[in-house]
């Protein structure tokens, strides 16, 4: 084996934080090599988000082009042609690995990709392709995959993970979601509106349990008007093949079931890629979950090794993977020692309503201590909703009860991917429910929805004329 030691830092992975990490390195006058051994651009742009969250769109247009919410217009018939849905999603996909990763990569003299398999060697050294390298700092950024939980007779029978629903051949008549999270509830609803009979199985007591309660009620609610069966504490104890589909028997409160479809679809979370690259040997430790264990500068137990995106456990979100990978390389090369800090990370689930949220439930503010007043908002009162004839959701805000300050909020809405950005702006400057209620909001937007809700805390709304404080 040859040996070089050209490179100040190098990543191993080709995803996200290993990009962000990458560009920030060359920003800072460094020599980068970016590690990949699959495809270039990780999971978000290949096989998760982008992909995902395009389908979702699709079945949505579909959706509400069958079931127009304005009396008066001619209700059309869902598009037949499944293949050239998921061509588009593939060609989309495509232009964006190569336009937003391999020519960005190009821009930057300093950073080489390199394409091969990864090994920890000890001593700082890393092997690719018979090559020994010893660059000074290591980011390793090896993303997740998906992950199943141990279930009687599911390995033998087989089953669908979230990748590959997303390039099913054809669709299927039946499937069988095994997860209510917020992966398995996108997919319910998106399959199920492209015309596929759909049944949840959630082990938990609630779907999208990370959310406040009354979010998961009314989204059941509205996905049962939809049509998708929706089964909680559920305990699946065995899957089985036969006629051609999938039996799945389970048990609610001590009641059996059986229960029939022609796929099922393994929605239960994702797990680290930390295995078979010599991370033990390296001196970094691993968690329960096979997660990284980093510091609050993104360091490893290996002092020259550093870690970012899902490979270091939740929140795997690819823009806390690419904050994570620049933050890491800067700490890495500089040493000026930035913290991790997720404080005020937003997350959005792309059902329809979408669910948003930001900064503290109910639950989490009172098991700090912390003497709350919440309120919430039916979109019946929000104006925007009205106009488009849609009211389904609501707005949870929570607060602290003598300081007014902003603590959570939770939006279950159209838009509410965009409407959580004001909220996370709040949360992050210290403001109050009176500031958000003092701002002015257009008129007809969603986001007016914010300042209905901060109203709420003092003042009934639906006695408030349009506009009126």
């Amino acid at each position: 084996m040859s040996q070089s030691s050209e490179y100040d830092l190098m990543t191993i992975g080709g995803g996200s934080a290993s990009f962000a990490a990458a560009i920030k390195a060359a920003e800072l006058g460094a020599r980068v090599a970016i590690v990949e051994k699959g495809t270039i651009g990780g999971t978000c742009v290949n096989i998760g988000c982008v992909p995902s969250k395009t389908l979702i769109k699709a079945a949505e247009l579909c959706y509400h082009s069958a079931y127009p919410q304005f009396e008066g217009l001619t209700a059309c018939p869902p598009p037949s042609d499944w293949r050239r849905v998921v061509q588009q999603k593939d060609e989309l996909v495509a232009a964006l690995r190569e336009g937003k990763y391999i020519r960005v990569a190009e821009t930057y003299p300093s950073i080489t990709i390199m394409k091969g398999e990864a090994r920890l060697l000890g001593g700082g050294r890393v092997g690719v392709n018979g090559n020994v390298y010893e660059p000074d700092k290591i980011v390793i950024a090896t993303g997740s995959h998906p992950w199943a939980p141990s279930i009687p007779g599911l390995q033998e029978a087989g089953f669908l993970d979230s990748e590959q629903a997303l390039s099913l051949e054809a669709l299927p008549a039946s499937m069988i979601v095994i997860g209510g999270g917020s992966i398995g509830l996108e997919f319910a609803q998106l399959f199920a509106r492209f015309g596929v009979q759909v049944m949840v199985l959630e082990s938990g007591p609630h779907v999208a349990r990370a959310e406040e309660p009354e979010i998961g009620e009314a989204l059941i609610r509205y996905l049962e008007d939809e049509k998708v069966r929706t089964c909680t504490s559920v305990a699946i104890s065995r899957v089985e093949r036969r006629d051609g589909g999938y039996l799945v028997h389970t048990e609610t409160y001590g009641k059996p079931e059986m229960c029939r479809s022609k796929e099922v679809l393994v929605a239960t979370g994702r797990r680290p890629n930390t295995n078979g690259f010599g991370l033990e040997q390296a001196g970094v430790r691993l968690g329960p979950k096979g997660e990284i264990i980093v510091n609050e500068h993104l360091q490893t137990t290996n002092p020259n090794i550093y870690a970012a995106g899902d490979c270091i456990g939740d929140p795997m979100y690819v823009y806390v993977a690419a904050y994570a990978g620049g933050l890491a390389a800067e700490n890495a090369l500089s040493g000026v020692g930035r913290l991790y800090d997720l404080t005020t990370l937003p997350h959005v689930t792309f059902t329809d309503p979408q669910i948003a949220s930001v900064g503290l439930t109910e639950k989490q503010a009172r098991a700090k201590g912390l003497h709350i007043q919440t309120a919430i908002l039916p979109l019946a009162h929000v104006p925007r909703a009205l106009a488009a004839r849609n009211t389904k959701g609501l707005i949870k805000l929570v607060s602290e009860e003598d300081t007014g300050r902003l603590l959570g909020a939770h939006i279950l809405a159209t838009e509410a991917g965009e409407v959580v950005q004001e909220a996370t702006l709040a949360l992050r400057f210290g403001l109050t429910v009176k500031d958000l209620a003092d701002t002015f909001h257009p008129y007809l937007t969603m986001v007016e929805g914010l300042k209905l809700a901060a109203l709420t805390f003092k003042k009934d709304v639906s006695k408030l004329s349009c506009c009126a404080t």
